[in-house]
């Protein structure tokens, strides 16, 4: 009895000592860059996060766009994204294709201050949009808008769904996935540390962004009787499907073009090998002659 308590307990020690042994070296030794050279570990390379997939009605061969959820995401855009980004590459007359009536996309476009000129000294100056305007900056220009955002440039997000890799999916993480820095990042790399003027976010590259976290709060867009709750995670999901259509609004017409493209072409190839039979039925290949 007591050697196999012996035994036991060697055991134990050993994979003890071994769990010791690997744990120190996937945290302490050098990793391999791509270059091929040996690098010390970074924060990111152990604690980025990718983002989960985002399953919207879009995806896929035969999706489609739900236009409700667009209409959302474009109410969190301008009640909440606005002040910061702009969409320098939509029109207001495009959203006409989200369902927005004529009238509504003209007050849509005169609640926006965008670039004008004084028809009487010819100063620059700023009118109510029109419907042919773009989405403007809410800075003047760059320096007035480090200025606001501790030396950071709010990126434009009319096409940050394809500039992203993960899409509506990266947008969502980031937009959720503020939180403290955890206790093993601060335990295993202590002189990593996130600038007074950032925030950590795991999904970020570099795990400090700039940007504060924007939806902080349940109901901070108030939806129309017969929508979803307004959670953060709705907020994110419908935002991120906006950004998605801003970035490539023609996607489901493209795809579903494609389906006759390739039906066609299914058939064009059948009838190709059958008119290949056709023409060749009558002649017999040659046969060759056994070697002697």
């Amino acid at each position: 009895m007591v050697r196999l308590i012996g035994i036991f307990a060697g055991l134990f020690f050993s994979l003890s000592v071994l769990w010791a042994f690997v744990n120190g070296v996937i945290n302490v030794a050098p990793v391999v860059s791509e270059y091929g050279q040996f690098t010390e570990p970074t924060p990111e390379q152990f604690f980025h996060k990718h983002p989960e997939p985002l399953h919207l009605q879009s995806d896929g061969p035969f999706g489609t766009w739900d236009y409700a959820q667009l209409q959302r995401g474009f109410q969190v855009y301008k009640e909440v994204c606005s002040a910061c980004h702009s969409l320098k590459f939509v029109a207001f007359r495009d959203l006409a294709e989200l369902g927005y009536s004529k009238a509504e996309v003209k007050a849509i476009a005169a609640g926006f201050q965008v670039p004008g000129v004084d028809p009487n000294t010819g100063e620059a100056t700023t009118r109510p949009g029109l419907p042919t305007d773009y989405f403007p900056s809410p800075y003047p220009n760059d320096v007035a808008a480090k200025a606001a955002n501790n030396n950071a440039i709010p990126p434009d997000l009319s096409l940050i769904a394809k500039a992203r890799h993960g899409g509506p999916a990266y947008i969502h993480a980031i937009l959720t996935g503020f939180e403290d820095e955890p206790a093993a990042l601060k335990k295993q790399f202590p002189d990593f540390k996130v600038p007074p003027t950032g925030h950590y976010n795991p999904y970020f590259a570099a795990l400090a962004i700039a940007m504060p976290p924007p939806l902080v709060a349940e109901g901070q867009v108030t939806y129309a009787e017969g929508q979803p709750k307004p959670t953060i995670n709705q907020m994110a999901t419908d935002v991120s499907a906006f950004l998605e259509w801003t970035a490539e609004p023609k996607k489901v017409k493209r795809t579903q073009t494609g389906w006759p493209v390739l039906g066609f072409l299914l058939f064009a190839t059948i009838l190709a090998y059958m008119a290949k039979n056709q023409v060749w039925a009558a002649i017999k290949p040659k046969k060759k002659k056994p070697a002697a």
